[in-house]
């Protein structure tokens, strides 16, 4: 007898473990970063509108934002900032590097201090993996999907964008139950 034929306990147990194995080999897909970036056109200021929540992150409760500089040796100076009470801004300083080409999408941070930079261990995957044309909407994540932000040039996202934004993030595995917006309220 044939424990695994057609019909028997066996066989459906079998179909239905492929089909699961299926469809995770189906999310657990590459992340997919954008084809090109323009590293210069990327710089300035850009907004948090939505995140993926994290521990370095904790004490941020609004009007987050990045604002990045190309430096003179082509690394990129990254300065977060965010508001963790009424009055009270905190923010940090990193440094960026393109990882490949000149116009790959693909670079990584440091936020530890420069003394440390030959350990691998404190370099950040920082993958673009969504980019409008006009350089005005990002969503940035990195190979493990742990993390996600959305950025914006400005506080506020028109409704039509950022939804498609969200449907292409759903298309490439990131679970939308997880992200939570960013407050941003206009500065006094």
């Amino acid at each position: 007898m044939v424990l695994w034929a057609e019909g028997t306990p066996m066989y459906k147990l079998l179909t239905a473990a492929s089909l699961i194995l299926a469809c995770t080999g189906a999310a657990a897909a590459p992340v997919q970063p954008i084809a090109a970036l323009d590293v210069p056109r990327y710089m300035g200021t850009w907004y948090e509108i939505a995140k993926y929540p994290n521990y370095f992150q904790r004490k941020c409760v609004g009007n987050t934002t990045a604002n990045y500089a190309l430096q003179p040796d082509k690394t990129v100076q990254v300065t977060n900032r965010c508001d963790t009470g009424p009055g009270v801004t905190i923010s940090a300083t990193a440094e960026g590097r393109q990882i490949g080409g000149a116009t790959s999408p693909k670079l990584e941070v440091r936020f530890a201090p420069a003394w440390l930079s030959f350990l691998p261990m404190v370099w950040a995957d920082y993958w673009v993996i969504d980019l409008d044309e006009q350089y005005q909407l990002a969503a940035v994540s990195e190979p493990k999907r742990e993390y996600l932000w959305i950025l914006s040039r400005t506080p506020t996202v028109e409704p039509q964008a950022y939804a498609a934004l969200l449907a292409r993030l759903e298309k490439q595995g990131y679970s939308l139950q997880k992200l939570v917006n960013t407050p941003q309220a206009a500065k006094q």
